[in-house]
């Protein structure tokens, strides 16, 4: 029964698929008229090079880049209603509300 129950583990380990990684991302207001934000991925993998978009509250983008070598993404705080983006692709979006990024 063991080589059995040893057999179904080696099997049932073969055909699961790989657990992707979960993006993070968080944002914060200076205080001085900027945002920081930072992102990375559950497998410790870099951010550096994802796209982010700053929208405002017709969608439109005001504001974008990529994040830097280290994982983060400064800009200038817009007037009104906002929101950040973190592209990472597909099933790897994060969209934070501005209202919800505080000092």
């Amino acid at each position: 029964m063991k080589i059995g129950a040893l057999i179904a583990a080696a099997i049932g380990f073969s055909v699961t698929p790989a657990l992707a990684h979960t993006p993070l991302f968080s944002c914060y207001d200076n205080g001085d008229g900027t945002v920081l934000c930072e992102g990375g991925f559950s497998d410790g993998s870099s951010a550096s090079n994802v796209p982010i978009k700053v929208k405002n509250a017709d969608g439109e983008t005001v504001s974008e880049g990529k994040m830097d070598e280290n994982s983060e993404f400064e800009f200038d705080k817009p007037d009104g209603t906002y929101s950040v983006l973190f592209d990472g692709g597909e099933g790897h979006q994060i969209e934070v509300p501005g209202d919800e990024i505080v000092e």
